[in-house]
């Protein structure tokens, strides 16, 4: 009998169920149920969860020198629109155009720096200066840049290293401008903390020092970027809360519009002409109890032909000013124990020499 070898194939695919009828009593009940099921709702978010827009008066505008005069009623406006939309607009505030022209023009070569080098200047969780992380591609001309800069050795160095030409000269006039907004920021702080309203709000403890001083966060404005995204408006709250500080002295002239995000929502309005716009910061909203706003600001320019540059500084006074210039009680003064050794020897010496000198007489 001959023997048939043994086929090692694969075994036959399975079977397809032949259309039997489904087990459930009801196949049109089921169907309806999955069509349901698989649809998207519309969704509607809530206005207590998402910020929606408000309408608002314009914020008041204060003449920075009408601060040092306690006859007017600045300091008055200052806190109720603090209290209010938790800003305002500062004019005549003595810092020239020109300085303010110079650093802008130096700023436009630091969006200049090509992708592939921001790598080592990029903001992360350890480094908190430099590039903001790109969302597109290089070249994309339709989004809009974000450079934070500040007084950080390490910023400097790595700077130098990917755009050693240009970073100096920035850099320069870029201290220039910062040296002017501070003082600018800190005649705001004494005269605020003149006013025996303020004192009892923050008590004694007015303020404490940021990590890296004051923060200077430049924007570059698209021209293609529409200016009602709700990306901004998310983007913004959450960017918020990165550096701590009392004061933002925002530069924007030029802007057809600036916009305050805050959890409550956002509202808009045109800047005067050459103003300083001045937002609350989250150190005075905290140490007053909440009693003045925290808010966000972005100058918004629409219908422009090219770029535009704006920048915002964040600023909180250090705290060895907090010390002397806010605190109006003096501080008593202290004799070490070296010092009073040295006095007690001198006062020996001299009643020797006295005594020496009435024997001899």
């Amino acid at each position: 009998m001959s023997e048939n070898p043994i086929d090692f194939r694969a075994p036959p695919p399975s079977p397809i169920a032949s259309g039997r009828r489904s087990t459930v009593t009801n196949d049109e009940i089921l169907t309806e149920f999955l069509q349901h099921s698989l649809r998207v709702p519309d969704l509607i978010l809530p206005d207590k969860v998402f910020p929606h827009q408000k309408t608002m008066e314009i914020p008041p505008v204060i003449d920075l020198q009408s601060l040092n005069s306690k006859k007017g009623d600045a300091v008055q406006k200052i806190l109720d629109s603090m209290a209010g939309i938790g800003c305002f607009q500062l004019v005549n505030h003595g810092i020239s155009p020109d300085t303010i022209g110079v650093a802008l023009a130096a700023a436009t070569g630091i969006f200049r720096v090509p992708q592939g080098k921001r790598a080592v200047v990029t903001r992360s969780s350890e480094r908190t200066y430099g590039f903001e992380e790109g969302h597109g591609e290089e070249g994309d001309s339709e989004l809009s840049e974000e450079f934070v800069w500040c007084r950080d050795k390490g910023l400097k160095l790595a700077m130098e290293g990917i755009w050693p030409v240009g970073y100096l000269n920035f850099s320069e006039k870029m201290e220039t401008l910062l040296s002017e907004i501070e003082m600018v920021a800190e005649k705001i702080l004494l005269a605020l903390w003149g006013n025996s309203q303020i004192k009892s709000s923050f008590g004694n403890d007015m303020f404490r020092e940021q990590e890296l001083g004051s923060v200077c966060c430049l924007y570059k404005h698209s021209r293609n970027v529409p200016a009602d995204q709700w990306y901004d408006v998310i983007r913004m709250l959450i960017r918020g809360t990165d550096y701590f500080h009392a004061l933002c002295l925002h530069i924007c002239d030029g802007s057809t519009e600036f916009h305050i995000y805050s959890k409550k929502g956002w509202v808009s309005f045109g800047p005067e002409k050459g103003a300083l716009i001045i937002t609350v910061g989250d150190q005075i909203q905290a140490l007053s109890g909440g009693h003045y706003r925290h808010v966000i600001g972005r100058p918004i320019f629409k219908d422009e032909k090219e770029d535009r540059l704006s920048m915002a500084f964040l600023c909180s006074p250090p705290t060895t000013t907090t010390a002397t210039s806010y605190s109006k009680t003096p501080k008593e003064k202290t004799i070490s124990l070296g010092q009073q050794a040295m006095v007690a020897f001198l006062l020996t010496l001299i009643y020797q020499f006295f005594v020496y000198i009435y024997k001899k007489s």
